[in-house]
C-alpha cells in the first residue's frame, strides 16, 4: 500500500504513520467508522448491505501520527464477477497495511461469515496485527455487549478487543489510539487537511449511489452503478458547478423502478445527492441525472470495465 510521501514539516520525535483496514462481513459498520475517526464523510454509507464497492481511503491527522484507513468491501462469497473482483480487492488489501480492524456488530450473533473472515486472517503470512472490533454498541445492552466480546475473544488470537459505537463516539479515540499503535514510525504521507485521496468525480460518483440505494429501498440496491460524465463551471456563474452524470441498472424494469412514476423517485435521489455534493464542494450545484440499462452489468468484464471495476 504506497502513497505519495509529503515531505512538509519535520515530523515530532516517534510519529507514526501507516496503513489500516477495517475488514468484515456487509453491513457492519466499517465505512460509518472511518467516517467517525476522519471526522467527515469520505465514504458512503447504507442501511443496504454490501454497499461499499471501492477501497475507500480516509486519513486521520493527529499531533502524533497520520493513519490511513482503508475502508473495503464486505467479504461474503461472491455470486457475480463483481462480487469476484471485490473479494479480489480485500484480499489484495489485507496483504499491504500495517494493521486490521476486524468489524463485528454487537447486536448480531456471531455466524459462518465472521468465522470465515477469522480463519482468513489467521492464514495471513507476515502475522499482521488484527484489533477486534465490536461495533454497534448502541443497539446492544450491556449484557449482550459483554456475551459478544467473550464470543469475539474465542474466534482467534487478536492483539486487541474493544467495544465502540460510531454513531455515538463511545470510544472511537480509543479505536484509533490502538490502530496507531501497531504503525511503523515515518514521517506524514499526506499535507495536513487532506481526508482522502479519492478523486472529487468518484466522490460525487457515491454521493449520488448512496442516494438512489436509500430511494429505492429493497427493490434493486445491488444493481445501480454511477459514473459521472462531466463536473464543469457554469460558463455565465461562478458560483454554480454543473455535475452529469448516468446511473445504470442491469434491466428495463429496473429503469422505470429508479425513475418513478413521471420521474417523482429520480427527482428525489436528485434533490437528497444534490445537498450531499453541495456539502462536498462548498458551491452551489445544478445535477443533471440520466439513467440508463447496461443489462447484466455485474456479470459482464466489458461493463465493469466502463464503469470503473476493473481486473
Amino acid at each position: 500500500m504506497t502513497a505519495p510521501q509529503i515531505m512538509t514539516a519535520q515530523a515530532p520525535e516517534g510519529f507514526r504513520c501507516g496503513f489500516a483496514c477495517f475488514i468484515g462481513r456487509p453491513n457492519v459498520g466499517k465505512s460509518t467508522l472511518m467516517n467517525a475517526l476522519v471526522g467527515t464523510k469520505v465514504a458512503i454509507t447504507s442501511s443496504r448491505p454490501q454497499t461499499t464497492r471501492r477501497a475507500i481511503r480516509g486519513i486521520v491527522h493527529r499531533c502524533d501520527a497520520q493513519l490511513i484507513i482503508v475502508d473495503t468491501p464486505g467479504l461474503h462469497k461472491p455470486r457475480t464477477l463483481l462480487g469476484e473482483r471485490l473479494d479480489s480487492l480485500v484480499r489484495s488489501t489485507l496483504t499491504e497495511v500495517d494493521v486490521i480492524g476486524f468489524c463485528i456488530p454487537a447486536n448480531e450473533k456471531i455466524g459462518p461469515g465472521d468465522r470465515f473472515i477469522a480463519r482468513e486472517l489467521a492464514g495471513l503470512s507476515g502475522k499482521t496485527p488484527v484489533v477486534a472490533i465490536v461495533t454497534k454498541t448502541d443497539l446492544a445492552d450491556r449484557r449482550r455487549i459483554a456475551e459478544q466480546l467473550v464470543q469475539v475473544d474465542r474466534l482467534g488470537d487478536f492483539a486487541d478487543i474493544v467495544p465502540v459505537s460510531a454513531t455515538e463516539g463511545f470510544q472511537v479515540d480509543l479505536v484509533g489510539d490502538l490502530l496507531i499503535s501497531h504503525l511503523p514510525e515515518g514521517m506524514p504521507l499526506y499535507p495536513e487537511g487532506d481526508l482522502t485521496d479519492e478523486p472529487e468525480h468518484v466522490l460525487v460518483a457515491e454521493l449520488i449511489r448512496e442516494a438512489a440505494l436509500e430511494g429505492v429501498r429493497d427493490e434493486l440496491p445491488h444493481s445501480i452503478a454511477v459514473v459521472v460524465d462531466e463536473i464543469r463551471p457554469r460558463e455565465d456563474r461562478d458560483d454554480l458547478i454543473e455535475v452529469y452524470a448516468h446511473l445504470f441498472v442491469e434491466r428495463p424494469s429496473q429503469k422505470a423502478i429508479v425513475i418513478g412514476a413521471k420521474g417523482s423517485r429520480l427527482r428525489e435521489v436528485g434533490t437528497c445527492a444534490r445537498k450531499q455534493i453541495e456539502a462536498l464542494l462548498g458551491v452551489r450545484v445544478y445535477l443533471d441525472l440520466q439513467v440508463s440499462v447496461a443489462k447484466d452489468w455485474q456479470r459482464d468484464p466489458k461493463q465493469l470495465r466502463r464503469l470503473g471495476f476493473d481486473d
